[in-house]
């Protein structure tokens, strides 16, 4: 498969400002609309809720499809376990946000706290049960990362953590914070790493949305039941960084 290139500001045909612009309008149209309608799921228990709301992202990648021509492909659906874990992926683009609903079952999020405060967005966004901390709070922020971590997990739902904590462009690395590793460690449960490339296709703080195929490879499940935090951490870091490079590559 070609690798994409990353989008150049001055070299960007009309064409694509313009199918960039037409996704954006119908995103920002359709979520108010689509947010006042999660607030009807409150009835329903929480993974109810989860797969009503998350038809909102099915018809998001729908419209990017039509109207960005990107789509994407998975590599090692295989080692999807068949109980909740946490996934521990790369964070490139708000892209991976809509399609790991798709791709994994019931999950919630570790977000800011200050993402469920932004108007419609935010009021939809809380009806999927996400973990929203104070990042300022420090070691409160960690305890209450575990303590609600484990009761979404027990619940059924799988938790969602991005170890960087923010988008990080291509061919970049963040630091791996331990808040993920912590959570899996002391839940005894099981991470899954994830890789992948969106941000090739779907950037950070821009509109402009490049045509093609995103990659998502899952790697193999790891056991966290007999291991620190910090180990959890090292064998997830090195794994999703070697795979970026292989999509790099590629």
């Amino acid at each position: 498969m070609r690798r994409a290139k990353q989008i150049n500001p001055e070299n960007v045909s009309p064409m694509l400002i313009a199918r960039s612009i037409i996704f954006t309008t119908g995103q920002w149209l359709f979520t108010p609309i689509f947010s006042i309608l999660a607030l009807l799921t409150l009835p329903f228990s929480r993974i109810t809720r989860n797969k009503i709301i998350s038809l909102w992202a099915r018809s998001m990648l729908w419209w990017l499809r039509i109207t960005c021509n990107i789509s994407y492909e998975v590599k090692g659906t295989e080692n999807i376990p068949a109980t909740p874990c946490v996934i521990l992926a790369k964070h490139q683009s708000a892209w991976e946000t809509l399609a790991f609903q798709l791709i994994f079952p019931a999950q919630v999020y570790v977000m800011k706290r200050e993402l469920l405060w932004i108007p419609f967005f935010g009021w939809g966004l809380a009806m999927t049960s996400p973990i929203a901390i104070n990042r300022s709070a420090g070691r409160e922020a960690l305890k209450q990362l575990v303590a609600v971590g484990k009761q979404r997990l027990a619940s059924g739902l799988w938790v969602v953590v991005f170890p960087e904590g923010t988008r990080i462009a291509p061919e970049k690395h963040g630091k791996f914070h331990i808040g993920g590793a912590w959570l899996a460690s002391g839940a005894k449960a099981t991470v899954l790493p994830v890789a992948h490339n969106a941000g090739l296709h779907w950037a950070k703080n821009t509109i402009l949305k490049r045509p093609g195929v995103i990659t998502v490879s899952i790697g193999q499940p790891i056991d966290c039941a007999q291991l620190k935090p910090d180990a959890v951490n090292s064998q997830v870091e090195t794994w999703i960084k070697a795979e970026m490079a292989t999509l790099s590559a590629s």
